[in-house]
């Protein structure tokens, strides 16, 4: 999987203001509603990613525990984005060959809602330690200026075994029709 799968990562600066580099170890495979799987780089009007995705994790077996965060480092606007990370939706515990639904749901699933540029959503997945072993001492009033690499320190994560992103941006009455 090498670092071939990570250059979108790097390109997309996703590797650089939300992750370290890192090297894919586990396939991960997010797709919403429609069977509109994400693709680094790819596009999605927000109405298309209202309901939360199916992701599903190769991983080695059920023995094997993730966490799964979904942030938008490009809070408010990309051009100064001073709220970043906003957290979209935390999930542990999801064992190896199975998906998000079988994890528990720390931080409930958000719907994008960019409203200034193009925003970039960023799905990382972490292989813990072991079962319940990620802290979940959240502020619970609010989403921004969360960090997925203090997280992923805090819980003793180390780095992603996968990574990808899509892109989305305010959709205007014009673009909808």
């Amino acid at each position: 999987m090498g670092s071939r799968m990570s250059e979108p990562l790097v390109v997309g600066r996703v590797i650089g203001d939300v992750l370290e580099c890192f090297s894919p170890t586990t396939k991960m495979y997010v797709t919403y509603p429609n069977h509109k799987q994400v693709f680094n780089g790819h596009e999605f009007y927000p109405s298309a990613v209202t309901i939360k995705p199916r992701v599903e994790i190769q991983g080695a077996d059920m023995r094997t525990f993730f966490t799964l965060v979904m942030t938008d480092p490009d809070v408010p606007g990309p051009s100064d984005p001073y709220l970043k990370e906003h957290l979209h939706w935390l999930v542990t515990d999801i064992p190896g060959t199975t998906d998000a639904t079988f994890g528990k749901e720390m931080v409930s699933y958000e719907m994008p809602r960019p409203n200034i540029g193009i925003h970039r959503f960023v799905f990382v997945l972490f292989q813990q330690k072991g079962r319940q072993t990620v802290k979940t001492n959240l502020p619970t009033s609010t989403r921004d200026n969360f960090n997925t690499r203090r997280f992923a320190a805090d819980n003793d994560l180390g780095l992603p075994v996968a990574a990808v992103f899509f892109n989305a941006q305010r959709e205007t009455a014009a673009r909808r029709r």
